[in-house]
């Protein structure tokens, strides 16, 4: 219903046919997405449970999870020099759906990177491990690209999935990060960035001795 009320207005805009369509498709197709998102976020929950229970641990902290508007779909595509249509979108942006997870320990990443992993059904397109390799600006994360089936009413769909895993404190940094850097790098961009690496090399100096003193509690 939502997305009727959307393209009903704007036909009453006149906004031309061809965008109204194309827009139609996007509202659609957010569907999927969503689907996809969910099928990670159920695997992750399930797992949680499943340690909650038998190990009396849980190793993930928080899961969130997006899908991209429609209007960003299009915003990016234009960026990059893509054809802004559904297929493209599909075939060249890997992160129209997104879940972020948030893990207790360094080693709750690794631990959730290798449950999923192991399932058959879901297809690992790619791994970016900035938690042993952090960019140049001190984020540190463990990023995997995957597909999942999302199952329709006629059929069964795989679909990009962008997977975030983090630690407690690296998200607190990339949070801050986004916030101080994009919102004030005009004014003293050089500054906030050394700073802002800074307290990513001090956070993930805490991150390492809290995993050492966890460690230790459990041996």
């Amino acid at each position: 219903m939502k997305s009727s009320y959307i393209i009903e207005e704007l036909k009453l805009r006149s906004v031309p046919e061809d965008i109204v369509e194309t827009i139609n498709a996007f509202l659609k197709t957010e569907n999927l997405y969503l689907g996809a998102t969910r099928v990670v976020t159920t695997l992750l929950d399930n797992l949680n449970e499943d340690f909650k229970y038998n190990k009396e641990y849980n190793p993930i902290q928080q899961i969130r999870s997006r899908v991209k508007t429609p209007t960003s779909i299009i915003e990016k595509l234009s960026k990059r020099g893509y054809n802004v249509n559904i297929q493209s979108a599909r075939e060249n942006l890997t992160d129209i759906a997104g879940v972020r997870v948030i893990c207790s320990y360094i080693d709750d990443i690794y631990l959730v990177a290798e449950f999923i992993a192991s399932h058959t059904d879901i297809k690992i397109e790619r791994i970016s491990d900035y938690v042993k390799e952090p960019k140049s600006n001190g984020y540190r994360s463990y990023h995997l690209i995957v597909k999942v089936p999302v199952f329709l009413s006629t059929r069964t769909e795989y679909v990009n999935v962008e997977i975030q895993l983090r630690t407690i404190a690296m998200d607190f940094w990339a949070s801050l990060e986004h916030h101080l850097f994009y919102k004030y790098r005009n004014e003293k961009e050089g500054e906030i960035a050394t700073e802002l690496k800074d307290c990513a090399e001090a956070i993930a100096n805490i991150d390492a001795r809290m995993q050492g003193l966890y460690n230790l509690v459990i041996k």
